[in-house]
């Protein structure tokens, strides 16, 4: 790909490099996500990419905003909604963001569109994989996929008609659904019907006669709406069936707990999990050429407002086309990788040699999984303490802490009911650990617990011992192998004793004044990370040299913010490198000129946080959770955690940040007006930091 500038549809601040109202200090939260969902899609375009994982990124594209719509754009409405607007930092109200996100979504969704259309399908076709319209198929293969149609589509369908004594049907978010008037030859009466596609259903259907199971080359795929949009004279016999056509409902799925209301906070997650398929519709995606009077039905149905239609071209659904992604054609995948095995034959006795540091997915998630199930087994290990945010269905931690209850270990686990779409998945792991003997917390009904650590305490000669791990990511060894994270176990008494404070407070009844090591949110963390940044400032005014160097997935707290520029002014070199949101505005002159912001996109999900201060000469480094957002800083249970080994903290910053920062295969600039531009090349062979982290022995 070229390094042209990713163009933004429309800014919602001044693209002046001038940024003197308060409100132009700042880029707005939606349109930089939006920012970051069209690097995702250039992903997709990116030739240098195989075609099946370009293909994957197409579906993470729409995956992420169909989830914005439900989250962001949803939460937005009910501010307009309910009359009391929030302006956002840079100084927009909840409405004027809905329209900026509309005109900003409206040309990236045509670029997804072409890319679609004319780069991924066609090249699709050329090795093979073709998916065919109902109307151009021979008589031989139609028979085929009517014949399919009747024995496995007709059965399961369910048509709706709208009239005078049927309400508008309920449309549940994310369904695929046909719409098609259908007339009366004897009265004339013309009513609109509604037909959900099975979910269940393979949304291409094999209709060649290789084995409809597989999925190798040559293969021919009709889509299912097609095939049922086909038939429709099956399911309205003796009436006339006018032009079918199809749409896609988003529902707002935010879950809302109020705490005066939430004394059971399980059964009011479960309740809320319940209701969200009820949400408030907040988008309908309708084909580009359906005519308007059925448009404006359905909108009205759903109690939309215009500016809550989307028109796209076929296919509507493109995260339904991820049977793609299971095509046997290893040559247009990411080649396999094996994560590099740490074999540890005593893991808690390496820990006590020293702090144990792992960078995943390059070296193996095995020893996490092997911390628990060592000290599960370990007839020394008392206690297990443990917290959970997100796992795999098949967890190997679950399966660690319910051995170590079948072997008499007190175990507590803070489980996270209100993980975001992992809610009913938290639910039922919460009940099996509680109905196994494990002491199971279920979060805080005002804040997330984000954190991501484990606490041992095993008998040593007498005495006890604390080991702790604390990490970047979740325990989940399924997103291990496709998130960037780091791992840290340590036995230092100060940092273990720290972690166990804040499982104290978790799940006792207790405040500590304060923590010796950790940097915890929600009470502690944001303001030492800004005496942190203001011990930098000091060092560029007494003429030391300055540097700060931090890597997250978000920025976007104001007071932060307004640090780093601070920062900037003082003459301290600010590099960030920033995955998703950024709220701040680097190179504009004598705000931010000493800040750049960088965006790394690849293979791996970047998911590591990692905060370096130069602190004249003496670093300090910390590794944890949080982000720098409202939410990490003020409404999550977060941490940060020093590293204290000179020779990982020193690999952290010669290493890991630096082969960020000096990446030329996989970075994207942002411009002070928060447009991005890939990271032109030095006529050398460019730097992809994830292929040389994969690269190492």
């Amino acid at each position: 790909m070229n390094a042209e500038p990713t163009p933004l549809a429309r800014p919602t601040q001044s693209t002046s490099e001038d940024a003197t109202a308060p409100d132009e200090r700042y880029l707005n939260r939606e349109t930089t996500w939006i920012a970051f969902n069209q690097r995702v899609l250039a992903e997709a375009r990116d030739a240098r990419n195989p075609l099946i994982e370009r293909l994957r990124f197409l579906t993470i594209f729409h995956t992420n905003l169909d989830e914005f719509f439900m989250v962001r754009v949803s939460g937005l409405k009910q501010q307009v909604h309910s009359g009391v607007e929030v302006v956002s930092m840079d100084g927009l109200s909840a409405r004027s963001q809905l329209h900026c996100i509309r005109e900003q979504l409206l040309p990236i969704l045509d670029d997804c569109q072409d890319c679609l259309d004319r780069d991924l399908l066609p090249e699709l076709r050329e090795r093979g994989v073709d998916i065919v319209h109902y109307a151009d198929l021979s008589p031989e293969l139609r028979e085929r996929a009517d014949t399919f149609y009747r024995r496995k589509v007709h059965p399961v369908l369910t048509p709706l008609a709208v009239g005078p004594t049927k309400t508008f049907p309920f449309i549940s978010n994310l369904s695929l659904n046909i719409a098609v008037y259908v007339r009366s030859p004897s009265t004339g009466e013309r009513r609109l019907a509604r037909l959900k596609i099975p979910s269940m259903l393979p949304r291409l259907v094999r209709i060649d006669s290789g084995n409809p199971l597989e999925l190798r080359p040559p293969v021919q795929l009709l889509p299912l709406e097609e095939l049922i949009a086909s038939n429709l004279h099956t399911l309205f016999p003796s009436m006339e069936v006018e032009k079918p056509w199809i749409f896609r409902v988003t529902r707002d799925a935010d879950l809302e707990i109020k705490e005066d209301e939430a004394d059971d906070l399980l059964t009011a997650i479960r309740e809320e999990v319940r209701n969200r398929r009820f949400g408030r519709a907040v988008r309908i995606e309708v084909q580009r050429t359906m005519p308007e009077d059925l448009r404006e039905a359905l909108r009205k149905g759903l109690e939309l407002d215009p500016e809550d239609v989307y028109l796209s071209r076929d296919p509507l659904d493109v995260p339904g086309l991820k049977q793609l992604l299971n095509l046997d054609v290893p040559a247009d995948k990411f080649p396999p990788f094996v994560p590099r095995p740490q074999p540890i034959e005593d893991i808690f006795a390496e820990i006590q040699r020293d702090d144990l540091l792992f960078h995943h997915p390059y070296e193996a998630f095995t020893p996490v999984v092997e911390f628990l199930e060592s000290a599960a087994r370990d007839p020394h290990v008392r206690a297990i303490k443990q917290t959970l945010y997100r796992t795999s269905g098949d967890s190997p931690v679950i399966k660690a802490l319910l051995e170590a209850v079948q072997n008499g270990k007190q175990v507590a686990a803070v489980v996270e009911l209100k993980a975001r779409f992992d809610e009913e998945n938290n639910i039922t792991w919460a009940q099996m650990l509680e109905e196994s003997g494990v002491h199971v917390i279920f979060g805080e009904i005002r804040r997330k617990v984000h954190a991501k650590m484990s606490l041992v305490v095993r008998s040593e000669q007498g005495e006890l011992r604390r080991y702790a791990h604390i990490g970047t990511g979740n325990y989940n060894p399924t997103t291990a192998r496709i998130y960037t994270d780091l791992s840290l176990f340590t036995c230092n008494p100060e940092i273990t004793g720290d972690v166990a404070d804040l499982f104290n407070r978790l799940t006792g009844f207790s405040e500590p004044v304060g923590y010796r090591r950790l940097l915890v949110a929600w009470r502690f963390m944001h303001d030492r990370l800004l005496e942190m940044i203001a011990d930098e400032i000091a060092h560029a005014r007494a003429g030391r040299p300055a540097h700060l160097i931090f890597k997250c997935n978000a920025i976007a707290e104001q007071r932060v913010i307004d640090a780093l520029y601070e920062a900037s002014e003082a003459g301290v070199r600010v590099d960030l490198l920033v995955r998703g949101i950024c709220c701040l505005r680097p190179g504009v002159a004598g705000l931010s000129e000493n800040i750049t912001v960088r965006s790394v996109l690849g293979r791996f999900l970047e998911h590591s946080r990692v905060y370096w201060f130069r602190n004249g000469g003496e670093p300090r480094v910390y590794l944890g959770s949080a982000d720098l957002m409202d939410r990490n800083l003020k409404n999550r249970i977060e941490v940060l955690v020093p590293v204290l080994h000179a020779g990982q903290a020193d690999w952290l910053r010669e290493v890991f940040l630096e082969r960020y920062l000096t990446d030329e295969g996989r970075s994207w600039i942002m411009h002070p007006d928060g447009r991005y531009s890939r990271t032109p090349g030095n006529g050398k062979p460019n730097l992809d930091v994830q292929q040389a982290f994969l690269d190492e022995e």
